[in-house]
């Protein structure tokens, strides 16, 4: 099973453990980490049979269960006016430089070493800003951004005994239920 960055697949690593166990089967889950871009392609080629990821996936080709939305966040320099709120606006940051807008191609640790340097602010799940803090940065939340929705995806032709016994666990059910 793959994860993307910020995603945590660890509570459900537990779940399937004790589930292995209780099973008697002691299969382990194999987790790797992938890039957010790559995600979908290691999904089609059947390197990866599932995947905790962010956004979107093409329902003609995948399954994917909603796990919870991400709050967004700007991150910004530690000096920045907008670190003396609580939480702000999209308002809040008008005039400023959106430097994944301006810069699409710089990946998300220039991006934010560009605002550290005191240029402008990117929006980022909260994970991701936690994932790359750093002494001369901070995150507030952005009430109306909106959220980043984080899912299990799969391809709809990889519907094995398996993958749907793990499916079971990210939608609840524990070792002690009837149906994993």
């Amino acid at each position: 099973m793959g994860f993307v960055p910020g995603v945590t697949p660890g509570k459900w690593e537990k779940s399937w453990t004790e589930h292995e166990r209780a099973s008697r089967r002691w299969r382990r889950l194999d987790l790797r980490p992938v890039d957010v871009a790559e995600a979908d392609a290691l999904l089609r080629s059947g390197e990866l049979d599932m995947c905790l990821l962010r956004g979107p996936v093409d329902r003609d080709v995948m399954h994917l269960v909603a796990l919870y939305d991400e709050v967004a966040v700007a991150v910004v320099a530690r000096e920045h006016p907008v670190t003396a709120y609580d939480e702000i606006t999209l308002a809040d940051l008008d005039g400023e430089l959106d430097v994944l807008a301006a810069f699409p191609e710089l990946d998300l640790p220039t991006a934010i070493e560009t605002v550290a340097a005191g240029s402008g602010y990117v929006i980022v799940p909260m994970s991701l800003a936690r994932l790359h803090s750093r002494k001369d940065i901070e995150f507030r939340p952005v009430t109306d951004a909106e959220e980043y929705p984080v899912g299990l995806a799969w391809l709809r032709s990889n519907d094995d005994p398996d993958t749907q016994g793990f499916v079971g666990i990210v939608r609840g059910r524990t070792a002690r239920s009837s149906r994993i």
